[in-house]
């Protein structure tokens, strides 16, 4: 069978798994709504927490961007992983003993501020929004690459799918299908991760092969011979201190991740919030440890398959001229002698790849069998699908439970707010489309403004609500507003209206560290020249830290 006819049979499959488990796991309860009603097993919890955070910048772009960048793509691996790390052990049980299931719930009762509650939720759909553009980039670009639509009708029926799991389940319907599509998107990168890893080295486990073969080398003498850089030369992309920041961003923003941080209050208890948290970092680190080496895999074939070589015998080559299509391959024979150029001067180079593609395409240039090629692309939408449905629970009740019930209609009945919950799912599908139409940018790096944007707004007001009592709303205000504002002026001003990156070069990526260093400082010091909180709340934070005990679940009841 052809790749498309397996492409179709794989995502028919996977769909229908979805579709059918969001109609089993659908709810009526605001609890099994917004948080599956707290009885999800650990391990189901950290499958579902492991594909809800590995994303389509994990699977597509991932490897893709370390293929392109070598040894400076370790930012994403290392401000991911670590964000992780720093995620579950430094921050998830205490958010979990607190007791509240959402990000600006925790903001509005620590601080005890409905403003702050407000300000939070603006943050929470800023940083969601811009996070479910790269979703819905991925999603078409599967789509248009391996079904042979438009990127637009990918989009529309990856927004029907997910909206009808999401809808109807709420957080139990997306738990269940985010263990669902964990098992695809893992199987789905390490069956052609090891098949490479075997045609290249003779080994068929991917971390070992990029360990103790001979490929690296390798690739670095092919790099050099054709003028660039080593593949694992440090600082050949980006300056040291842009590494440095970006990584802190990718860290500390994962940390603030509000659709992340919901993950662990599915579960019963904090204990079971612990062990679901090492469940999902086990599942992360397989695909995690695998993209480096893959990266490795895809770059060297693409060389040898691409450079040098005769311009219309390669667009012959049935997966170029497909890719080419999708206009994120494309070729230009700037010296008109036929052949394939790859250089390091854009100016002079007759290829232009798109990160998106290398995860995607890698199995085609490795000549794999076409069934293995339609697993990646199923892979690549279950991944897409997963952190998509989270990010629309985040964007659902931020206004469905933060603004609707929590301020506007505290009265208000079970089934009013599980309408609202629904309508607003609705309409956040509806926007994440649009912006998976209209995307604005590749998929990592539209990810990566989000991650800045969750760094400079939620990270330092929870870490301070947690760890110091001193903190108050009006710090708490003045430090989200002051950080969020300074990161979206920066990201716009340098991605969209050409502004020099002022901050010692820094990037628009990495921004979100200083956007974070701004909030951290007005936060407190704008804590210490206003009143304390009340005697209440300082009692609540330093209970919240005790070894043991958990506070009233007041929130989902």
């Amino acid at each position: 069978m052809s790749v498309e006819i397996w492409t179709i049979l794989f995502v028919a499959l996977s769909f229908a798994l979805y579709l059918y488990i969001g109609w089993r796991s659908r709810v009526s309860d605001s609890s099994g709504f917004y948080v599956a009603g707290q009885g999800v097993p650990a391990i189901a919890n950290g499958a579902a927490t492991a594909a809800d955070w590995m994303s389509a910048a994990s699977f597509i772009s991932m490897a893709g961007l370390i293929s392109f960048l070598g040894y400076d793509g370790s930012i994403y691996l290392m401000g991911w992983t670590g964000g992780y790390v720093l995620l579950a052990l430094l921050l998830a049980p205490y958010l979990r003993k607190f007791g509240k299931y959402t990000v600006p719930d925790f903001v509005g009762d620590r601080y005890y501020s409905n403003a702050a509650r407000l300000v939070a939720v603006v943050a929470a759909l800023f940083v969601s929004l811009t996070y479910v553009a790269g979703q819905m980039r991925g999603v078409g670009i599967v789509f248009s690459r391996f079904l042979q639509v438009d990127i637009n009708t990918g989009v529309i029926i990856g927004m029907v799918v997910v909206a009808f799991f999401s809808v109807l389940g709420g957080m139990k319907g997306i738990t269940w299908t985010q263990v669902a599509q964990y098992c695809v998107l893992i199987v789905a990168f390490l069956i052609p991760a090891s098949a490479i890893a075997f045609l290249l080295t003779g080994n068929p486990i991917p971390q070992l092969a990029f360990t103790f073969s001979d490929i690296v080398p390798k690739l670095n003498q092919l790099q050099v011979d054709l003028g660039f850089q080593e593949y694992t030369q440090p600082f050949a992309n980006k300056s040291m201190l842009d590494v440095l920041f970006i990584t802190i961003a990718l860290m500390v923003g994962t940390a603030g991740l509000p659709h992340v941080i919901v993950r662990f209050y599915t579960v019963p208890d904090v204990r079971s919030a612990r062990f679901s948290a090492g469940w999902a970092l086990l599942f992360i680190a397989l695909l995690y440890t695998s993209a480096p080496a893959l990266a490795t895999f895809a770059r060297y074939n693409l060389i040898n398959t691409l450079h040098n070589q005769p311009i219309e015998q390669v667009r012959q080559l049935d997966w170029v001229s497909k890719w080419e299509n999708t206009k994120l391959l494309t070729f230009e024979d700037k010296n008109n002698d036929g052949r394939v150029e790859l250089t390091p001067d854009k100016a002079t180079s007759e290829i232009t790849i798109d990160p998106d593609m290398i995860v995607l395409s890698t199995p085609e240039v490795a000549k794999l069998a076409p069934w293995v090629i339609a697993l990646v692309a199923a892979g690549g939408l279950a991944a897409a699908l997963s952190t998509a449905s989270g990010l629309l629970l985040v964007i659902s009740s931020s206004v469905a439970h933060d603004v609707y019930y929590r301020i506007l209609r505290p009265d208000a009945s079970e089934a009013q707010r599980v309408f609202v919950g629904r309508v607003m799912v609705g309409f956040a599908v509806a926007l994440a489309g649009y912006f998976g139409i209209n995307p604005p940018g590749f998929v990592a790096q539209v990810v990566a403004f989000a991650f800045g944007l969750a760094a400079a707004s939620f990270f330092p007001v929870i870490l301070l609500g947690i760890f110091d009592q001193r903190t108050n709303r009006e710090g708490a205000i003045a430090g989200m507003l002051t950080g969020l504002i300074f990161t979206i002026f920066y990201i716009v001003g340098v991605k969209f209206y050409g502004m020099q990156p002022w901050f010692f070069g820094v990037s628009a990526e990495g921004i979100g560290t200083l956007g974070m260093i701004i909030n951290f400082i007005v936060t407190f010091v704008v804590s210490r020249l206003t009143p304390p909180p009340p005697v209440e709340i300082q009692e609540m934070v330093e209970d919240l830290r005790s070894p043991s005990g958990e506070l009233p679940v007041e929130a989902v009841h």
